[in-house]
């Protein structure tokens, strides 16, 4: 009878392909790395194919069998942690705690209302409650830490995360009222922001380390957290996009106001559930997502009108 590979093996298979060599995969499993050797050699042999070109490369790189087999090892794998998923849930009753970790993104207005009636439907139930960039929010529900993620998409495809669309928030590029770019009350050109300095958001996590997203100024102030973009912005110290739904109030006063800037990549953006496809929320966790959903669904589309925005959610 043929050897079967063991889900083991295949997880281990999937670590290497996916961080590209046997030492990161080591240190992603725990392991030694003759350990992840071991496993990779034992599983080629049952297979009767070789799955990494080891030769004349710094990396170890799929072979063309290897790329065939990457395909079945994902779909088996995602399979069996799904069925163990089920299991879990009809076993599963009330949460005695429930671990969220929740983007800087999600509006303020919709976090408090959801979480308002949260505590009134599950009272018994502790929160663990964490706020912030996404790199940060996937590594806590990827690692185990938080149950539910809410916030946007991972910025790469991963097979052990079930990740759901529930709705949607808006950014725009603005300043203080009395800032120069808010005083020229025109459309502004990527050579008007240029030596403007940017208030920016750097993700402290390693999953977005490295990577900026609509920088346009060759200035920038970084700050570790929107609310603290958000105070640099409204004090005339910068300029920088925000979430129409923190800065709502603002706009209605008069105090910040929206850029008109078309280099910047403004408009609305979708907001997600994310959970790790073997760890699935109990009922309270179940309830969160859906309560989210219903609030984040309201959320505004578009700028036809900025006052009335500044309204909104």
């Amino acid at each position: 009878m043929d050897a079967n590979p063991t889900l083991d093996q295949l997880q281990v298979f999937l670590t290497v392909a996916d961080t590209g060599s046997f030492s990161a995969a080591a240190r992603q499993l725990n392991r030694a790395q003759s350990v992840v050797s071991y496993t990779i050699g034992n599983l080629e042999s049952q297979l009767g194919v070789t799955l990494f070109e080891r030769t004349g490369t710094r990396q170890p790189r799929l072979t063309e069998e290897g790329r065939a087999m990457l395909t079945d090892a994902r779909r088996i794998v995602g399979d069996l942690q799904v069925m163990r998923a089920k299991v879990r849930s009809m076993h599963q009753g009330l949460e005695a705690e429930l671990s969220v970790a929740i983007s800087v993104l999600v509006p303020t207005g919709a976090m408090l209302a959801v979480l308002r009636e949260f505590q009134q439907q599950f009272p018994s139930v502790s929160l663990r409650l964490e706020v912030g960039e996404l790199g940060r929010l996937v590594e806590l529900v990827m690692s185990g830490k938080a149950t539910i993620g809410i916030g946007g998409a991972p910025t790469r495809q991963d097979d052990t995360l079930i990740v759901d669309r529930i709705g949607h928030n808006f950014l725009l590029p603005a300043a203080a009222a009395d800032h120069p770019l808010a005083k020229r009350k025109a459309t502004l050109s990527l050579q008007d922001v240029r030596e403007e300095t940017q208030i920016v958001v750097s993700d402290a996590s390693d999953l977005t380390s490295g990577r900026d997203f609509n920088v346009l100024s060759f200035k920038t102030w970084r700050v570790s957290d929107m609310a603290t973009k958000h105070q640099l912005i409204r004090g005339g110290l910068g300029w920088g996009g925000l979430p129409a739904s923190i800065i709502r109030e603002d706009m209605a006063s008069g105090r910040i106001v929206h850029l008109d800037l078309p280099a910047y990549e403004q408009g609305s953006y979708n907001l997600y559930a994310i959970r790790r496809t073997d760890n699935p929320p109990g009922p309270a966790g179940t309830w969160l997502i859906r309560a989210f959903e219903e609030q984040l669904s309201n959320c505004p589309m578009d700028l036809a009108s900025p006052p009335a925005l500044a309204t909104e959610v």
